[in-house]
């Protein structure tokens, strides 16, 4: 067994605010314990804000620069049409269990975006919300597989969120969540580890569907709607599995609460292709259909500046002499152009004229370090309260949905955590920064912090 003489447990929520975590604790009975006893605030996350790649900016200690990765597509070079997603194996800097490994330690991980295809670790694995379906090897060591489903049948990986029928996503995030847990009680009690973190997608995907139900100040809240406790009773729930599951974890082991960033009300999405076309920068060689993708419009290249993607935030491409196929602009001129662009899309109000914060990013000036194929602009649209649609044709600069299906809810640039040590019990509030999670994790275990890791260790 391990060197190690202490144990951590981490419980990911994804995408879960300290609006409700901590500043309703008293609703949550273990968490609030939990907050009673430890440091707890909210916790800025990664650039962009994003499930992938926050997580493993979170476990890794390398911020989205170092990683190369910026969401879950990347295009691919500089081509117009082609891009790839980020799974497990993008992912090359060692994490925190590959650091407990080291010293003999066992890790248990579950669920942890992006871990499909199932990576060697040392301990046991269950892959992520990508995992295409069941029919694939998604644990390490893949005999972990059947020995899951001989005793819990099929393991559920997420549920399909995007629709209308609110009462069956309820259903299948509540079923998910449950079997989640039973099997995660399993593991506890039945492999070794030093390490053991799990993800819970549950807490973002019932917030998607089923924000505009609960917050008051959503454009299409009603009061006494049928899912207006929705959200919190499945919080409740929620604390309740972590109640079980700290009975078992043991009174000795340090635990820790995160998520990989927060949660808000969607004001609407900002169609960022055809405000560019209004703009001059996007030119096409025919009028596309509504919705329409960029990837499969006829844009005429040789006489285009810049395109965009769609997500929670903006990424913005300019089509460059010698560096796009059918490039434009001029090397000599890359940074006026991107400039001018970025002076612009500050610019940009509201559909009611109304002031923005937005926030533009250059990522090759942000980050210390940039790989993989990054995109000249990152935008965030008022603040992140505006998505960026991707699609065009609509003839409008602004949607009040979203273009890829029904969503109530947009992601937030600070999430939350809660660190107990039963060792060091304290109660205080204090801000941290995603990247000071992994040196703390370590600290926390008594084991060196590699000095290639960002962040800081936070205490006291």
């Amino acid at each position: 067994m391990a060197q190690l003489k202490r144990k951590i447990l981490i419980i990911g929520l994804d995408s879960a605010p300290a609006e409700i975590v901590i500043d309703r604790r008293a609703e949550f009975p273990v968490l609030r314990g939990l907050i009673e006893g430890g440091f707890h605030g909210t916790m800025r996350s990664s650039d962009p804000p994003i499930t992938i790649p926050a997580w493993m900016v979170m476990t890794t200690g390398k911020d989205p620069g170092r990683l190369g990765l910026y969401g879950f597509r990347h295009r691919t070079g500089y081509s117009y049409d082609k891009m790839w997603i980020a799974t497990a194996q993008a992912f090359k800097e060692r994490a925190i269990w590959d650091v407990v490994g080291d010293h003999g330690g066992q890790s248990c991980l579950v669920s942890i975006p992006p871990s499909y295809p199932p990576r060697k670790v040392p301990g046991h694995l269950i892959s992520c919300f990508i995992t295409p379906d069941s029919e694939k090897e998604y644990t390490y060591p893949a005999g972990l597989r059947q020995e899951i489903e001989s005793r819990f049948g099929p393991y559920a990986f997420d549920v399909v969120f995007r629709t209308e029928n609110r009462d069956v996503i309820l259903k299948e995030i509540y079923d998910m969540t449950a079997k989640r847990f039973e099997v995660l009680h399993y593991l506890m009690t039945t492999k070794p580890w030093n390490l053991f973190m799990f993800v819970e997608i549950g807490v973002d995907r019932v917030q998607h569907a089923f924000w505009k139900y609960m917050d008051t100040k959503h454009r299409l809240y009603q009061r006494g709607n049928r899912y207006e406790n929705v959200i919190l009773d499945y919080y409740r729930f929620l604390d309740r599995k972590i109640g079980e599951l700290l009975a078992v974890a043991g009174e000795e082991t340090i635990v820790l609460v995160v998520s990989d960033h927060g949660a808000k009300r969607m004001k609407g999405a900002f169609c960022i292709n055809d405000w560019l076309i209004e703009e001059g920068d996007l030119v096409l060689k025919e009028i596309p259909k509504r919705g329409a993708s960029i990837e499969k419009t006829a844009v005429d290249w040789p006489k285009t500046k810049a395109w965009g993607w769609g997500g929670y935030y903006a990424r913005l491409f300019l089509n460059v002499e010698g560096r796009e196929p059918q490039g434009v602009i001029k090397p000599e001129d890359y940074e006026k152009e991107r400039d001018r662009l970025t002076e612009r899309l500050k610019a940009i109000r509201g559909p009611r004229g109304e002031a923005w914060e937005t926030r533009v990013i250059k990522p090759n000036e942000y980050f210390d370090e940039v790989r993989g194929d990054y995109p000249d602009l990152m935008v965030y649209f008022d603040d992140l309260y505006w998505r960026s649609a991707g699609t065009l044709g609509y003839g409008t600069r602004y949607l009040l949905e979203n273009d890829t299906g029904p969503d109530d809810a947009v992601h937030a640039q600070e999430g939350m955590y809660i660190l107990y040590d039963p060792e060091e019990k304290v109660s205080r509030r204090k801000k941290i920064d995603i990247l000071d999670v992994a040196p703390t994790v370590l600290h926390a275990l008594g084991l060196p912090v590699p000095s290639d890791m960002k962040g800081k260790i936070f205490n006291g």
